[in-house]
């Protein structure tokens, strides 16, 4: 892991938070709900049964980085009725975050979500956690076209539609496959990781988890995002 000093980071001109198990701690088990209604769909769509929609989920999920873009290329599915199914949700586990909302409204650059998940979902789990209106756009998987992180093509549309330097830049995610693409554009990258146990995923997708040696594409990593951010903020106006 290649640690870049709390300073620079105040420095930026923009974050880009991850939502999913990023800005939420993954504990509430809220994307435990997505996943299951992830294979509900699949199982529906294609007259599989629970375990073969379940594999067929998790092979899409790793070959083309979303259930939802595999199962457009597969099967040319409409995205809108798998993004309205998905996250039809119980946003109740995910509880208002007083704190993380200061942190983030106390650093002085832009804000924005990128996430893979519709701009709704997006809303939806913002306004539960209380950080609703904080941030600059919301950009979902709509917006790039339906082509997912981390394909580089994703980040370029992100780049291009709110001219972000990805130097002066700072990516906040929950995947380190996510953070290659985003290092080797030269953002500043924290990886947020839980205790939660991913083994249920396959392995080159699987969100953070505590490890002993990070690769160097993560430059930061941490399993309290707000706590983070206020040394962050804390480093930052104490050097200006």
């Amino acid at each position: 892991m290649t640690t870049r000093p709390l300073t620079r980071l105040f420095e930026a001109e923009d974050w880009v938070f991850d939502l999913d198990n990023t800005l939420y701690p993954a504990e509430c088990d809220l994307f435990a709900q997505i996943d299951e209604r992830m294979t509900e769909f699949v199982g529906r769509y294609l007259g599989l049964d629970y375990d073969a929609a379940k594999a067929k989920q998790k092979h899409y999920y790793t070959t083309y980085g979303t259930t939802l873009n595999g199962m457009m290329r597969e099967h040319d599915m409409p995205a809108s009725a798998f993004l309205d199914y998905v996250h039809d949700l119980d946003y109740s586990p995910v509880v208002p975050a007083p704190k993380l909302r200061a942190a983030i409204e106390a650093l002085p650059g832009r804000k924005l979500v990128f996430t893979n998940g519709s701009r709704g979902h997006a809303e939806r789990t913002l306004k539960a956690l209380g950080l609703e209106d904080i941030f600059h756009d919301l950009f979902d998987i709509e917006a790039t076209g339906y082509v997912p992180k981390p394909k580089r093509e994703a980040f370029d549309v992100l780049i291009d539609r709110h001219v972000v330097e990805p130097t002066k830049a700072v990516m906040v995610e929950d995947l380190s496959r996510n953070l290659l693409t985003a290092h080797e554009l030269g953002f500043s990258t924290i990886l947020v990781w839980s205790w939660k146990d991913w083994s249920h995923e396959p392995l080159d997708g699987r969100p953070a988890g505590p490890v002993d040696e990070t690769p160097d594409h993560v430059h930061h990593m941490t399993n309290d995002l707000t706590t983070f951010l206020e040394a962050v903020v804390e480093a930052g106006t104490q050097h200006g």
